[in-house]
């Protein structure tokens, strides 16, 4: 993460301690022991079996040390709890299974013997799961949901068929170059998601405008030929916005979020090629099998906003004003990273953190690494010795270590543990004090630092990838529908859609409403990049049903007939298929949500649930009514602007 204090910090150390300062790629674990009750683990015979863990250990191919707790001074103050690092050659992600099953040999050779033994840090770490079988239920849902809309297997079928194809050339895509530009699974299962569900609707809304026709009369070519030139079309600009809002999170200077919006991004090229190309094609093959047996006699749809049409004033209020009450959570946001204390508690890392916590205090997990730059100073060791008793004097800090001096003896690093844990509120006040404090050259950094520059960073980026992406999507919607009012109301239905789906992670992640019901362990703060991505993926989505919606209603209106029927008319021919692409992209994010993953898990529920706002309550209902109240206003533009854009 550059440009922030906690990583100039580390660069420092890396520059100072050569060697010394930490090497990221190295795995390291820390081996906790827990005396039973009544029992220490300093007494003789708990000391022997944490004495031949820690030799067991040593001995591994791939071990460049263990220090044993009686050596590293790594024992509770009353001699509960105590811990051995190990430290590694190889990074987590290369360590052998031989030196996996070492250690675990020893750990249960510990247990056996009768200690609580648990293992800290990512060479035990449980493999998150990210779906598994709750998203083979959404996709059968999604399935489901295609079959009673077409009322055929094969037109079901298609979409679904395509959808997984897009996304399997996705993800070998993003396999193939994932090791050179540094792709995280994140990345990767955030593409599958997004491929899969706008694979779908894309899929869905092409067949449906080709049965349309064919309905209507056309030949199979000459449906195809009109299905892509009016839904291909709309397929077209809506995956532009959807590209448009995820490309842009490369712009706003966090890698992480730039490298999952690019990965995403072209999940979504891909299913917008695969509508144009792929499933024309395959409509030749089966250009009967996939209309249906009968034709619907009524349009829910049409009834819907019919409804709409006659009470637009009091359904616009009502709207704004649920979604504006689902939004308040958001006053209440805190951003932070989720460490092993958001993980089940089945698994032995959250156990570690437990242990740790319970026997060297809740801020054990999450020290402060301070790093002092004494260089060009006239008494080095005395302006570290003077920052060291300064924060120690902090309240709010539990323990301060010696300060430790680099080979040039021009640097020192110190570690300062808080005495609160490393989300709470009141260990990101003592970082924020002990920072505004400071008179001497040195600077913070450790898990708690990391959370708040990056919180900060996010909501410093956040105001200018709004203004960015909003901007390049209003001129886009202004060219496809030749109006100015429409695009503005575009917007605004999307911050309300965006704003209510983050109260409802607020709520379900931080304040704990509903958490056992997705299998959340553990509250806490929102993940850091979670509001800036979740912005632009929801806005892109969000655009999708608009394009689609506003573009029947234009349709009709440009044929000739008045504003108010024209929207009936292009609710009776779109509302149906558009409820059903809403539905599959629900039923597809939510199989997300019981992964184990804290990221994967938010931005399935956040996806779910501003789907269906966004298309149920924002552009089934709020559109309407606001395209009722403007009338013909709704597409006029200005002469100057009318002859300043092309026609597209």
């Amino acid at each position: 993460m550059p440009d922030i204090e906690a990583q100039r910090a580390f660069e420092l150390m890396q520059q100072r301690f050569p060697g010394n300062a930490g090497n990221p790629d190295m795995a390291t674990a820390r081996i906790v022991f827990v005396a039973t009750a009544g029992e220490k683990v300093t007494d003789t015979e708990n000391r022997a079996i944490i004495e031949r863990v820690v030799t067991e250990v040593t001995h591994g191919s791939q071990v460049a040390g263990a220090v044993s707790p009686f050596q590293g001074r790594a024992v509770s103050g009353d001699g509960s709890t105590a811990y051995a690092t190990v430290t590694y050659t190889a990074s987590a992600d290369t360590i052998s299974d031989d030196t996996k099953q070492r250690l675990r040999d020893a750990v249960d050779q510990a247990r056996t013997a009768g200690l609580t033994v648990d293992v800290d840090g990512p060479i035990l770490a449980s493999e998150p799961s990210i779906g598994g079988v709750s998203e083979l239920v959404g996709i059968l849902l999604a399935a489901l949901v295609l079959l009673i809309t077409f009322g055929s297997v094969v037109a079901a079928g298609l979409p679904l068929l395509t959808a997984v194809l897009g996304v399997g050339i996705s993800l070998l895509t993003i396999f193939a170059v994932g090791s050179v530009f540094g792709l995280s699974s994140t990345s990767s299962t955030l593409a599958s998601m997004l491929g899969l569900a706008v694979g779908i609707d894309y899929a869905l809304f092409v067949v449906s405008r080709y049965r349309e026709e064919r309905a209507n009369g056309h030949s199979p070519q000459e449906a195809t030929g009109l299905a892509v030139r009016t839904a291909g079309s709309a397929v077209v600009f809506a995956g532009l916005t959807v590209i448009i809002a995820l490309a842009g999170l490369s712009v706003i200077g966090i890698p992480a979020a730039a490298m999952m919006g690019v990965a995403a991004a072209g999940a979504v090229a891909v299913a917008v090629l695969i509508a144009l190309t792929l499933v024309p094609a395959l409509l030749a093959f089966c250009p009967n099998t996939v209309l249906a047996r009968r034709r619907p006699k009524s349009s829910n749809g049409a009834r819907w906003v019919g409804f709409v049409l006659r009470r637009p004033v009091l359904v616009l209020l009502a709207s704004v004003m649920g979604l504006a009450v689902l939004a308040l959570p958001v006053l209440g946001l805190q951003l932070g990273m989720p460490g092993d204390e958001s993980k089940s508690t089945e698994t032995t890392e959250r156990r570690a953190y437990d242990a740790l916590a319970n026997g060297f205090g809740p801020g054990f997990n999450g020290p402060l690494t301070i790093v002092v730059d004494a260089q060009g100073t006239p008494d080095p060791k005395a302006a570290a010795q003077s920052v060291a008793t300064k924060i120690a004097g902090t309240p709010g800090v539990a323990t301060v270590s010696p300060p430790r001096f680099s080979p040039a003896g021009d640097t020192a690093l110190f570690t300062a543990i808080p005495a609160t844990a490393p989300t709470s509120e009141a260990t990101k006040d003592l970082v924020r004090r002990i920072r505004a404090d400071r008179t001497s050259t040195f600077m913070v950094s450790g898990t708690t630092a990391v959370n708040i520059d990056v919180a900060q960073k996010v909501l410093d980026r956040l105001a200018v990838y709004l203004a960015l992406v909003l901007g390049l999507a209003f001129l886009l919607l202004l060219v496809i529908f030749r109006s100015l009012l429409v695009p503005l109301k575009a917007v605004a239905g999307f911050l309300l859609s965006v704003f209510a789906s983050l109260g409802v992670v607020v709520a379900v992640f931080q304040w704990g409403w509903g958490a056992e019901l997705i299998g959340l362990h553990q509250t806490g703060p929102i993940i850091s990049m979670m509001p800036i991505v979740l912005v632009g993926i929801i806005f892109g989505l969000a655009m999708d049903y608009e394009v689609f919606l506003v573009a029947r209603v234009r349709e009709a209106h440009t044929r000739g007939e008045p504003a108010r029927q024209a929207v009936v008319t292009g609710f009776r021919h779109s509302s149906r298929v558009v409820a059903a692409a809403a539905l599959i992209m629900i039923a597809v994010f939510a199989g997300f949500v019981g992964g184990d993953l804290p990221m994967i898990k938010m931005i399935g529920l956040s996806l779910a649930a501003a789907v269906l706002f966004d298309a149920f309550v924002v552009r089934m209902t709020i559109v309407p009514a606001v395209l009722a109240l403007l009338g013909e206003r709704a597409w006029s533009l200005p002469r100057w602007l009318d002859r300043a854009s092309s026609r597209v």
